[in-house]
């Protein structure tokens, strides 16, 4: 919400590489086809929902065509979405888990939705995302002030932030990083980066794009460290520098009090 249209050029989002996806619960079954001895190998799942992530990895889906997100696999369209959001950059959710049809390959993709209400998930087709692997995550806690940043289990940044105000609260939640943006203006409010993140304000909506939260930098550093914000993430503009290369799209942002 702290992000405006006005101040803010696009950043692409860096790519995070290829990903082989190992499809769970497979089993073959051998049968001959012509040429003696020669076999071919069938293999068939059990249509099942599986899991994406775990405590040191996590899943980014990245949008390789116009998508529908569905509440459910084939169910209600919950919203559409390009290949790239408003401000030009790439469309990527955060991935949750998947479903795995017959044929062992994936279906469907269980992600994160960059939408109100806060914590909005959906399903999209498995052939419109490409799966990424992040090896990233970001904590905010706000009775603590802090933010970490972590790379796998090893804490990479540690630094003070400042939380929005009581009025205009940071909204609290398990969140990921859907885009980077720069600033026109790097001694401006936003400091040199901000890295937006899935959730939005929940008192102020009609800001533009609906009030987004976003981790950034500030020309105000007394405020580093006092609930005094409009519920963005403020830390020092040196550990904006540090953290906004490395944050990649995808990375999980878990914010609690």
């Amino acid at each position: 919400m702290e992000l405006s249209e006005r101040v803010m050029s696009w950043v692409g989002v860096v790519t995070l590489g290829g990903a082989v996806l190992v499809a769970a619960g497979c089993g073959g079954a051998t049968s001959r086809h012509g040429v003696a001895g020669a076999t071919k190998t069938v293999r068939r799942c059990v249509p099942h929902a599986a899991p994406l992530g775990s405590s040191s990895v996590a899943w980014a889906a990245a949008a390789v065509r116009p998508l529908v997100a569905y509440r459910s696999p084939g169910g209600v369209p919950l919203r559409r979405f390009g290949l790239v959001n408003v401000n030009g950059v790439d469309t990527v959710f955060g991935a949750l888990g998947e479903r795995v049809g017959r044929s062992c390959a994936a279906t469907w993709v269980h992600v994160q939705l960059p939408v109100r209400p806060n914590g909005a998930e959906g399903w999209v087709r498995a052939r419109a995302v490409r799966l990424l692997p992040v090896h990233t995550r970001i904590t905010v806690d706000l009775s603590q002030r802090r933010l970490r940043f972590y790379r796998g289990t090893r804490l990479v940044l540690s630094a003070p932030a400042a939380i929005g105000s009581s009025a205009t609260p940071t909204p609290v939640g398990r969140y990921y990083v859907n885009q980077r943006l720069v600033p026109a203006d790097a001694g401006g409010p936003y400091g040199p980066g901000a890295i937006g993140i899935s959730a939005f304000s929940p008192v102020l909506t009609g800001w533009t794009q609906g009030g987004p939260i976003a981790i950034h930098g500030t020309n105000e550093p007394w405020s580093i460290g006092h609930a005094v914000s409009n519920g963005c993430i403020r830390i020092p503009n040196a550990d904006v520098r540090r953290l906004f290369p490395q944050a990649l799209a995808g990375t999980p942002v878990v914010i609690s009090r």
